[in-house]
């Protein structure tokens, strides 16, 4: 005897479309009938009739309608959840396709942060950029770690390149790579005072200018923190807090600054950017440096590409120092 769950299935398979699926996720994405046939280039009434389809093939209402638009039921709410998989798995299967079809080309896109941006990412979008020079990499910059996540959760990116949080956690969707250990430095430029010292105090730069981010706000102030606490001085002072690592480098080139840099930064980039690390006896440890992908996602060939490359560049920085 077939089930009822069975006959549901059986039924949503032969007669729900792809089509009608578009219009239901523009609608409640959009939060009108209106504004979504705009937006598809169809009559407010063959997107009405779209979603009354879809309401009598699945048997429950999916959309609240109200004077100033609509929003999903809860069940509109469990079917856009997986709206969005179905419509990234195609999207992935067309960008295949296409790598298939010519190997040389191909978009990836990155979750990262502005910390990232200065140090191995670039490296890492260069190398692979001579040797596919038609790849696009599209990368989307997060305040935070935790946006980043967001952003691989609801497929606004392919995979999450940066530093990880700590302690971390195990997510029953997310498939978690630690590449190598990336302590801050201290860092000022050549022009520096404190650069004509063989060895600095920690307590002798406490009262410098600093910029780094507000110390409340969780990120690298939290790692500076941590280490000064741990020997039992006072935080600097922070003369700028702001949320900008191009901004620290920028005034610590001038050479009245000092601020924190990842190694592989200080290592990758020092040079470019300016920075020179001061000779000061405070390790700063701070999160690892991993890549994040979802465990339900089945990654891309241009994706796959990044992270091989990725994994080589680490290899130097994850050896004990």
């Amino acid at each position: 005897m077939v089930s009822k769950i069975d006959s549901l299935d059986e039924r949503v398979m032969r007669r729900l479309k792809l089509r009608e699926l578009r219009i239901f996720t523009t609608v409640a994405e959009t939060g009108s009938m209106g504004k979504a046939a705009l937006q598809l280039a169809l009559s407010q009434p063959a997107v009405s009739k779209a979603i009354a389809e879809m309401e009598h093939t699945l048997g429950v209402k999916l959309l609240d309608r109200r004077a100033q638009g609509v929003d999903p039921t809860l069940y509109g709410r469990v079917l856009l959840k997986w709206s969005v998989a179905v419509f990234d798995d195609l999207r992935q299967s067309v960008r295949e396709i296409e790598f298939l079809a010519d190997p040389t080309r191909g978009e990836i896109r990155i979750g990262s942060t502005e910390m990232m941006n200065a140090g191995l990412l670039p490296t890492v979008i260069d190398r692979l950029s001579q040797q596919y020079p038609r790849l696009v990499f599209t990368v989307v910059q997060a305040p935070t770690i935790a946006a980043q996540y967001r952003d691989l959760r609801e497929r606004q990116v392919d995979l999450v390149f940066g530093r990880l949080l700590t302690p971390i956690k195990s997510e029953d969707d997310l498939e978690t790579e630690i590449l190598f250990e990336d302590p801050l430095i201290i860092v000022a430029s050549a022009g520096n005072k404190w650069l004509r010292r063989r060895k600095i105090k920690p307590a002798e730069l406490i009262d410098e200018r600093w910029c780094l981010m507000t110390y409340h706000i969780t990120g690298v102030s939290t790692f500076v923190t941590q280490a000064f606490r741990a020997r039992g001085l006072e935080l600097p002072r922070l003369t700028v807090r702001s949320n900008s690592p191009h901004l620290y480098y920028a005034l610590v080139h001038t050479g009245r600054f000092l601020s924190v840099a990842p190694l592989s930064t200080l290592s990758l980039s020092g040079k470019r950017l300016g920075l020179r690390a001061l000779p000061v006896d405070l390790p700063i440890p701070a999160g690892p440096i991993g890549l994040v992908t979802l465990k339900n996602r089945t990654i891309s060939p241009v994706a796959q590409l990044f992270i091989d490359c990725a994994r080589k560049l680490a290899k130097p920085f994850a050896k004990p120092r």
